[in-house]
């Protein structure tokens, strides 16, 4: 935990950033005003994360004595110690071998492996005019907002700030909002088929069995 200080990377903050909104942006398709600010706020979410991560500890900073108080003899400027979660609850080794550093990898990992899935399957629907129900579509109705919000709550696992932590819950709302106001949209569009599609297959949460 006293490596050196690891912040004031600018350039990885525009890269990474960059990478993440150009995705989402590529899968969103943004038209409506709605559609716009959704996008707006989940690269609000991407750039105040990176920023922390890379170029200005701004939650250490502003919990710095109440950290140094809990968690004594631990250098909060080194990026190890960026891993908050890992250190409040007392993981001696590397952070990214830490439970919820692997959790969190989990998430992610699952969100995009999600969000890869669906994509082709939304589209192939799109270009026959007709529902998506295959594949990811065949478990719940809102894969691709459902991946999104997977990739979120991982790299909140792995780097919480207090900025992101309070878009979090923004964000989910939304996606929410969105996901209600496409199913409209569909139920206008295709009807009884939409209804009967809703009726066997869940939103947000496969049912097992």
């Amino acid at each position: 935990m006293n490596d050196s200080p690891a912040y004031g990377l600018w350039s990885l903050v525009a890269i990474n950033s960059a990478i993440f909104i150009l995705f989402a942006a590529s899968f969103f398709k943004p038209q409506s005003r709605q559609d716009w600010r959704t996008l707006g706020l989940f690269s609000a979410f991407v750039v105040a994360l990176f920023t922390e991560m890379y170029g200005f500890p701004l939650t250490i900073y502003l919990l710095s004595g109440w950290l140094a108080e809990r968690v004594p003899g631990v250098d909060f400027l080194s990026h190890d110690a960026g891993h908050l979660l890992e250190i409040l609850f007392g993981w001696k080794a590397n952070p990214h071998f830490g439970p919820f550093h692997l959790l969190s990898n989990a998430l992610i990992i699952g969100g995009f492996w999600l969000l890869a899935k669906a994509w082709p399957v939304l589209y192939e629907a799109q270009q026959r005019g007709a529902l998506a129900r295959t594949g990811p579509y065949a478990r719940i109705r809102h894969p691709q907002y459902a991946a999104f919000m997977l990739v979120m709550l991982g790299f909140l696992l792995q780097w919480p700030t207090l900025v992101t932590l309070a878009m979090f819950p923004v964000l989910v709302f939304t996606y929410v909002r969105l996901a209600q106001r496409e199913e409209r949209q569909a139920l206008a569009e295709h009807g009884d088929a939409y209804r009967a599609y809703m009726n066997d297959v869940p939103g947000w949460w496969p049912r097992f069995r």
